[in-house]
Formats: structure tokens, C-alpha cells, sequence
């Protein structure tokens, strides 16, 4: 087999990724470790930023979307009993977020590339990149007990934290820098209608909470919990309980319960490595960095890295441009930068990290105080909010 971009990985980023690209005609292949199914069966984010909703429209996968995705001018912070809302159009000159589950962009991507006929091989194993810093890398892997060989001119890493795109570069050549928080977030999913029209984000004593959605009639919530809880210890009914002790009274008296469709607890880090290309290899998503979901960064980030990785491409094959190859990890990281200073900031406002009154604790209360009664700082976060401007490789 040969192909132009090998894509390891058939996460909405890799299958963004390839869907772009075939519209430019560049000819990419997708692995994928797991079965189509069980990628669509991941619970993951919602909140799609302005620039990404303009790559998706610029991919052809828009039309469900602009039906079923709800946009959103505006998100809540809750201390305590106050609520304060941030207004991000108002304050970003008109920008906005889409709330559109994850599930269903990579249901829609999935589909169009099905349309086209571009080739995607599922349950493909031991996927392992070789001879990436030749000029003639290749792609193995096993399917139905055969070992393929798959030949391309260059390769992305889109598998994610674990996958193998990662630890095919030798440890001497990358750095990882890394932040563990001492908390999670249980979160649950349920066919219940939100709280709210838009996301509440709620500072309170007991640790933090979030109101979320993915449509008008499924909700997705979170509250902030210890790591060493675990799910089996929360059932439904202690789940809801919690919630309504941390969100505002108001908010708790109009949330409609129901049972869980999916429950799960997710530790919270920050993760970035450098570079996030070796060879010719590419690093996008995941594979390269992680945020905690306080920012609703992590979806977004990785479509930012395929809009650079993608208009590199379309530069090399269209234009020639090989000198641009080097520039693909310094730009994405520039925009990386500023999102983990966003989700960590974010993060270290609004979470719990002392059982005891202490300094850390004032300083949050400052520092909210501060950008609440600010315009400066409510624009800061709805600057960042609704997304930076992407990067140019130029």
C-alpha cells in the first residue's frame, strides 16, 4: 500500500485531518487501533470554538451541525450564590461557541469519509511507524492476522496520550513538561434537559461543579472529587445531591434529575511536549499535549494543530513549500502555550485545593473578584473563551 499522509489514529482529529486533505486531493490512509463503534462510543467534549466551527464547515461537514448544534454568546461563572455572566459576543466583537457533542462531529466526519470512498482500516494492531527521519517512511501494521505495509511521504501521530505516535520518538529528542492536579472530575451524562441555556461554572466551598450540555435534551455535569474516589461509590442519587449543594440555589431548584446514561472519573493534568515533530512525523492532539477540560480546550486545540498540519500540506503538495516543514511545531505550540495558561488558569480559580482557609484560598478570591467586576477581565476570558486566532505557519 502507499499514500501520501499516513494518519494513525481515527479521532476526530485524524479524521478531520483526512477529510480536508481529500478535499484538496491529497491522498491520506487512517489507522485505527479500535473498531469504528467503539470510537463512537467515547463521552467527550462539547464545546466547539468559532475557528473550529469554520474548519468543519471548510471540511463540507456542516450541515448537521448548523441543524442540531446549539450557539452560545455567552457562559456563567457562579460563586457561591452570585452569578455572573460573561457576554462573548459582546465582548469579542461577535464571537461565539458551538455546542455540538464531539460524538457527533466524529459521527459526521466519519460519514463523509465513507462518502468520498477514502480508505480508513479499523482494528489495524501493533501500528508502528518506521524510518521517519528518511525520506521514505512507512506505516506497519496487522489486520486479520496479516502484517501490512503502508508507504507514505509523511506522517500524524493522531492516536491520542497512549498511543504509539509519541513513543516512536527517541526520549533524547523530545521534552514533556507536565502538571498533576490533586483532583478529577466525576462526570455524568443523562437524557435530561440543562440546568440552564448556557454552561455554568461554579466556584463553591465543597469543590468545584459544572453545568454542561450537549443538546436541549441531554446534559452532560461534573463536580470536582478527590482521586482516590471512585464510580462505583457514586450512585445517582448521591451524584445529584452533591451537584445541587454546589450550584446556586436558583439553578438547584429547577435541575431536572434522571438516571445516568454514563459515569466516569477523569484525572486532571497539564501536558505539553517539544518539539511535536521528528522527521517526518507530526504530533497533533493529544498525542502532543493535554488540558484540563476546565477551559473546553481539548477538542479545539487538536483541530488547531490539523488546520496548521493541513495547510502545511496543502502548501508542500501545491506549492512546493518544503521550507515550511520545520515551522509546523514552533506554530502550533505558540497557540498551545496560551491555552494550557488559560485551562490551568481557569482551573487554579475555580477548584478546591485546600480543606483549609490559607493563602491560595485568598488569592482565589481575589483574583475572582477582580476579573468579575472588571470588563478586562471578563474580556479575557471571553477572548479566550471563544478561541485565539489561529497561528500562521508564515
Amino acid at each position: 500500500m502507499k499514500t501520501q499522509v499516513a494518519i494513525i489514529g481515527a479521532g476526530p482529529s485524524g479524521l478531520l485531518l483526512g477529510q480536508l486533505l481529500s478535499r484538496q486531493g491529497i491522498d491520506n490512509v487512517i489507522l485505527e487501533r479500535k473498531s469504528g463503534e467503539y470510537v463512537l462510543s467515547r463521552i467527550r467534549a462539547g464545546v466547539l470554538e468559532q475557528g473550529m466551527v469554520d474548519l468543519l464547515r471548510e471540511a463540507g461537514v456542516d450541515r448537521r451541525m448548523d441543524e442540531e448544534g446549539e450557539v452560545h454568546d455567552g457562559v456563567e461563572l457562579a460563586l457561591d450564590n452570585r452569578r455572573v455572566r460573561v457576554d462573548l459576543a459582546g465582548l469579542t466583537g461577535g464571537k461565539t461557541v458551538m455546542v455540538y457533542g464531539q460524538t457527533e462531529v466524529t459521527r459526521d466526519l466519519m460519514e463523509a469519509r465513507e462518502s468520498i470512498g477514502a480508505t480508513t482500516i479499523y482494528e489495524a494492531d501493533n501500528v508502528q511507524p518506521h524510518d521517519l527521519e528518511s525520506d521514505s517512511p512507512y506505516v506497519t501494521f496487522e489486520k486479520d492476522g496479516e502484517t501490512h505495509r503502508l508507504d507514505c511521504d509523511y506522517v500524524a501521530g493522531c492516536d491520542g496520550f497512549h498511543g504509539i505516535s509519541r513513543q516512536s520518538i527517541p526520549a533524547d529528542r523530545i521534552k514533556e513538561f507536565e502538571k498533576v492536579y490533586p483532583f478529577g472530575w466525576l462526570g455524568l451524562l443523562s437524557d435530561t434537559p440543562p440546568v440552564a441555556e448556557e454552561l455554568i461554572y461554579a466556584r463553591h466551598e465543597r469543590g468545584f461543579a459544572l453545568c454542561s450540555m450537549r443538546s436541549s435534551t441531554r446534559s452532560r455535569y461534573y463536580i470536582q472529587v478527590g482521586l482516590d474516589e471512585k464510580v462505583e461509590e457514586w450512585s445517582d442519587e448521591r451524584f445529584w445531591e452533591e451537584l445541587k449543594r454546589r450550584i446556586p440555589d436558583e439553578v438547584a431548584e429547577k435541575l431536572v434529575t434522571g438516571p445516568s446514561i454514563e459515569k466516569s472519573i477523569a484525572p486532571l493534568r497539564s501536558f505539553v511536549v517539544e518539539p511535536m515533530q521528528y522527521g517526518r512525523l507530526f504530533l497533533v492532539g493529544d498525542a502532543a499535549h493535554i488540558v484540563p477540560p476546565t477551559g473546553a480546550k481539548g477538542l479545539n486545540l487538536a483541530a488547531s494543530d490539523v488546520n496548521t498540519l493541513y495547510r502545511l500540506m496543502v502548501k508542500v503538495y501545491q506549492e512546493g513549500r518544503t521550507d515550511l516543514i520545520p515551522n509546523y511545531s514552533e506554530t502550533c505550540l505558540k497557540r498551545i502555550w496560551k491555552a494550557e495558561r488559560f485551562s490551568w488558569w481557569m482551573t487554579s480559580m475555580l477548584h478546591k485545593f485546600s480543606e483549609e482557609e490559607d493563602f491560595n484560598t485568598r488569592m482565589q478570591q481575589a483574583e475572582l473578584d477582580y476579573v468579575t467586576s472588571s470588563e478586562a477581565g471578563l474580556t479575557t476570558i471571553a477572548e479566550n473563551y471563544v478561541g485565539l486566532p489561529y497561528e500562521s505557519l508564515e
